[in-house]
Order: C-alpha cells, then sequence, then structure tokens
C-alpha cells in the first residue's frame, strides 16, 4: 500500500467551510462536462433496451450481452488510455479526445437502420467513454486538493449523476411529445454530447506536473503495477466482487416494464435512481473526508442487498420506486468513494494507470453480472437476477472487513 493510504490523518474543524469553498473550479468544470454527456448518453440508453426489446423483439439475454460487452469495451480502452496518460504525464487532451469521440457518434443512434447499427454505435460511444474515463478521474486526483478529495470525487460523480437523471426525463417527455418517436429524441440528444466537449476545451486547465515526480516509462510493465502495492490490490478486489452485484441499470428498465409500467413510462426509474443517486454523492463524499471510508462504503454495500431483496419481491410501482431508490443510495454511497481510495492507495505517478485498471477488471465483471442477470432471468426469472445481485454484495462486505482497519483514515495525504 503507498505510504498516503498508510497514514491514518485527522481533519481540522475548518474542513466544512474548506468543503464549500476550497473546491478548484476544474472539478466543477468536469463536473459539468460528465453532466452533458450523461445528459445525451442516457436519453439514448434510457431507451435503447426497451426500444431493443419491444422493437427489434431482441431477448433479454441479448440486452445484458450487449450492455455487458459495451462496457467492458470501454473497461478495456480505459486501461491503455490510463497508462498512456501516465507516460505522457498530461490527462486533458486524452479526457477530451474520449467526449469528443462519444459526441461524434451519437448522430449513429438515430440513423441506425437495424440492431447492428445500434451495437456499432453503442460500442464505438463506449470506446469514447473508455479513452476519457482514466485520465478524467487521474486529473480530478491531480486537481483536488488531498483533504478535499473525497468531496471532489462527490462532487464530479454527484453532477454526472445529475445528468443520469436529467438525461431519461427528458426522454419521457420527448417520447409523450413525438408520441414515442425514438430518432426524433435520439437527434435532440446529440446537443449536449457536443457541449460538452466545447466546454473541457475552454473551461478546464490541467496542473502543472510537479518536478520531482518520477517519470513512467513504460506503466503496464510488471514492475510499475507492482508498485501499486497490496492495500490497491484490494481495493481492485473488492470491487470486482462488488460490481458482479450491481449489473446494467438496464435491468432495472426491464423490471419496470415487468409490473406493467407503460413504455413511454419505463425510463423513470433511471429518473429515480439518479436523483437519489446525485443527491447522496456529495454529501457522502464530504463525510468521507472526515471519518472512515470503508465503514461508509460497507454501509453502501448493505443498502444494496437491501435493494436488490425489495426488486426481487416488489409486485407493484411502491416497491419499484423503494427498490430503485436505495439502488441509487447505495451508488451513492459507493461509487465516489471507490474512486477516492484508488486515487489514495496508488501513487501519483500512476494514477491513469491504476483507474485504468481498476475500471478494466470491474468491466470485465460488468460483463460477466449482466450475462449472468439475463441468463437468470431467461432461465429462472427476475427474482433470481436480483437474488444473485444480493449474494454477491454480502460477499463483498466479507471482503471489505479483513482489511478495515488498514484503510481507517479521514483522509488528509
Amino acid at each position: 500500500m503507498s505510504d498516503q493510504a498508510k497514514q491514518p490523518i485527522t481533519v481540522e474543524a475548518t474542513t466544512s467551510s474548506a468543503t464549500r469553498q476550497g473546491i478548484p473550479l476544474g472539478i466543477w468544470a468536469l463536473g459539468f462536462v460528465s453532466m452533458l454527456m450523461d445528459i445525451s448518453s442516457e436519453m439514448i440508453h434510457a431507451l435503447l433496451p426497451v426500444y431493443m426489446v419491444a422493437v427489434l423483439g431482441t431477448s433479454t439475454l441479448a440486452v445484458g450481452l450487449i450492455e455487458g460487452v459495451a462496457e467492458a469495451t470501454a473497461a478495456i480502452t480505459k486501461v491503455f488510455s490510463g497508462a498512456l496518460s501516465d507516460w505522457l504525464g498530461k490527462r486533458k487532451f486524452l479526457a477530451a479526445l474520449g467526449y469528443g469521440l462519444a459526441a461524434f457518434t451519437k448522430p449513429i443512434f438515430p440513423l441506425a437502420a437495424s440492431l447492428d447499427w445500434l451495437v456499432a454505435a453503442r460500442f464505438i460511444d463506449r470506446i469514447g467513454k473508455g479513452i476519457r474515463g482514466a485520465p478524467r478521474d487521474a486529473l480530478v486526483a491531480d486537481i483536488a486538493p488531498p483533504e478535499l478529495r473525497g468531496a471532489s470525487f462527490g462532487l464530479r460523480q454527484s453532477l454526472d449523476t445529475i445528468g443520469a437523471f436529467i438525461g431519461p426525463l427528458l426522454a419521457i417527455g420527448l417520447m409523450w411529445l413525438t408520441m414515442n418517436n425514438f430518432q426524433t429524441v435520439f437527434w435532440i440528444a446529440v446537443i449536449p454530447a457536443f457541449l460538452s466537449v466545447g466546454l473541457i476545451l475552454i473551461a478546464v486547465k490541467e496542473p502543472e506536473r510537479p518536478r520531482d515526480l518520477r517519470r513512467v516509462r513504460l506503466p503496464l510493465r510488471r514492475d510499475e503495477l507492482g508498485r501499486l502495492g497490496a492495500g490497491y490490490w484490494w481495493v481492485v478486489l473488492v470491487a470486482t466482487v462488488f460490481t458482479l452485484a450491481r449489473f446494467s441499470e438496464a435491468f432495472l428498465i426491464l423490471r419496470a416494464q415487468s409490473i406493467g409500467l407503460p413504455l413511454a413510462l419505463t425510463p423513470v426509474v433511471l429518473v429515480i435512481m439518479s436523483l437519489v443517486y446525485s443527491l447522496s454523492a456529495y454529501p457522502i463524499g464530504i463525510l468521507s473526508d472526515r471519518t472512515d471510508r470503508v465503514t461508509i462504503l460497507i454501509f453502501g454495500l448493505a443498502l444494496l442487498v437491501l435493494a436488490d431483496l425489495v426488486l426481487a419481491f416488489a409486485s407493484g410501482l411502491t416497491g419499484l420506486a423503494l427498490g430503485v431508490a436505495l439502488w441509487g443510495l447505495h451508488m451513492g454511497f459507493t461509487q465516489g468513494l471507490l474512486s477516492t481510495l484508488i486515487a489514495e492507495a496508488a501513487p501519483a505517478e500512476l494514477r491513469g494507470t491504476a483507474f485504468g485498471v481498476f475500471n478494466l477488471v470491474t468491466g470485465v465483471a460488468l460483463l460477466a453480472a449482466s450475462v449472468i442477470a439475463g441468463a437468470l432471468w431467461d432461465a429462472v426469472g427476475l427474482q433470481g437476477t436480483f437474488l444473485s445481485g444480493a449474494g454477491f454484495a454480502v460477499l463483498a462486505v466479507m471482503g471489505l472487513l479483513p482489511v478495515r482497519d488498514r484503510f481507517r483514515t479521514s483522509h488528509r495525504a
């Protein structure tokens, strides 16, 4: 484990004021960049599973496979872009390139005439996500003051997730206005994607690389990966098991459809989930700068278990809404914290590689999770999908307990 992750440090009483005032403008800008791209992406992705199943006639297993492979493609790309950002010592260029690629592929969705085109557009879009992901997260860690790192990751995640509920909400309204015209909604989704690219080019300034920071020639060599440390690899292991529990949100949309929610209203589940997620991520990030992060993470995993149980047995809209809200709350409790733990455990000169490897491993786990979820749904029903998720979440909690004391920091590194 790195020296940063080993040292327990206290936070002064003034941290609350600093948290509100001290987060750099670059973090805010990156948050709004993510928000705009998420508005675009979620307007499309909120409708895509239903479009594939209800309009094109694909199976839920196929949806799980497509979603999982698409996300795994992004994860594989992240490991190389993250390592490249460490080798170059530059991160903004790669982040902007990834956002640009995603924006330029958005018009493929309304132009697609068959499932093959939709799948191709989904994969290219995810490649753009892969290129930007690890360099952007490493850039957040580079810009953020160490004592505000949890708050900074929480803020970026919160703004990102605001886009994730505005997107489906716009999709619902536009589907109603256009009488379920998918292509028109997909065209409108192109606009915020290009605004996102313009914002990162203009508003985000990359900090200068410290002169005493070690240069990395081959970030993916075995000896360099060994420098990441045991603490880093344990976080990756726990996150991998956790990812097996939180399969694609496409299954939340299909769960809504299973209880008879009208086609145009199925994206409301993503609105509920993302609203709760966005409202909780930033406060939890602030809290994590003051107290034990692993305890918060364990509580977040417990929320996922509860969400899965509710969704497995819900029989009406109230149960569905509760389960989806709990799912969003567990995301707010966990996603920013995992990024913060990775940033803390990895050496500064290898942060891009650390985030890239982390996303590769968890991306492969997401592929497995989505395929397992789809197969169980087709074979034994929706209850099997959600109960298996609860089981994996319990395993992740068991993996965190042995190393809880190692990460008992309220961090200032």
